[in-house]
């Protein structure tokens, strides 16, 4: 079970560290653990109450009324404001993706990205759960809120959902541009790459997938077989931010026909590197918009 300081719990749920506290004075709700030099330690079981009490309040309960319910009754109570729910509700479908993470819970994992992108659609509920989730849980920007074996279970079951929904769709015979995707060398973080892909081969593009932790130098030998419209890489460590510059010049000298696209969080510590052929992407929203137009 995991251990984790105020700082690390406030964040994972989206409760203020001040509300945290009130609440454990006023109603001896969420009523932290204390190690020998008396700091407040939370383990995954309040994570998971934290999280749907969250939930609870944002459909109108409240906490004097929340910290008296038993789990059993705050679980029921959840399933009836989903049931009944008209609206989008991206919120609960993040807090039990988490949940599901915590607990290692393949099937609740499943079921509940079943049922987002049943009710979503992929691109939709990748951007605004699947995204907000690996946000949260601290996959993309590795902050190491949750344990590693966590944040692998959680990962892995993403990127393999990716990969089923991509090998469902039918190739067509006529491509439309070849892409090649890869992640530099450092750079282990591939859902959103996968994520692409799934976004070009629905929309009818080639790919050509390299995966991960991939030298430049291997790069050469496809451009030299291949016509190469486009590359994609995704620059989210800072092992891999670190050398963002060196993926740049080697992007433009070797692949100077193509369009070479660069999608990292922060672009702006990047100085503008005035290379036509060279584009950068801070976010998601960007690639979408380029993939289907």
């Amino acid at each position: 079970m995991g251990n984790y300081s105020i700082d690390q719990f406030s964040s994972i749920t989206g409760i203020t560290k001040f509300v945290l506290r009130t609440w454990e004075n006023r109603y001896s709700y969420l009523k932290a653990n204390r190690s020998e030099t008396n700091i407040r330690i939370y383990n995954d079981e309040m994570i998971v109450r934290a999280l749907n009490t969250n939930y609870l309040l944002a459909n109108g309960f409240k906490i004097s009324k929340i910290s008296k319910i038993s789990e059993i009754e705050l679980i029921k109570i959840i399933s009836e404001i989903k049931i009944n729910k008209i609206e989008i509700d991206e919120d609960y479908y993040v807090n039990q993706m988490i949940i599901s993470a915590l607990d290692f819970d393949s099937f609740s994992f499943n079921k509940i990205y079943d049922e987002g992108v049943l009710e979503f659609g992929l691109i939709y509920f990748y951007k605004s759960v699947v995204l907000s989730t690996l946000n949260r849980i601290g996959i993309l920007w590795l902050t190491n809120k949750v344990s590693p074996s966590q944040e692998h279970f959680l990962s892995e079951k993403i990127k393999q959902k990716l990969i089923v929904s991509t090998e469902l769709f039918v190739r067509r015979e006529k491509f439309r541009e070849t892409w090649l995707l890869f992640l530099p060398e450092n750079e282990f973080h591939e859902i959103g790459l996968l994520f692409a892909r799934f976004l070009l081969v629905s929309n009818n593009f080639d790919v050509i997938y390299l995966g991960s932790n991939l030298p430049y130098d291997s790069l050469k030998q496809v451009n030299l077989k291949l016509k190469i419209d486009n590359t994609l890489m995704f620059s989210i460590s800072n092992a891999s931010k670190s050398s963002i510059k060196s993926a740049i010049d080697f992007l433009d000298s070797n692949f100077k026909s193509s369009a070479n696209y660069i999608v990292s969080p922060d672009v702006g510590f990047i100085n503008n590197p005035n290379k036509s052929g060279i584009n950068l992407l801070s976010d998601v929203n960007s690639l979408v918009n380029i993939i289907t137009k």
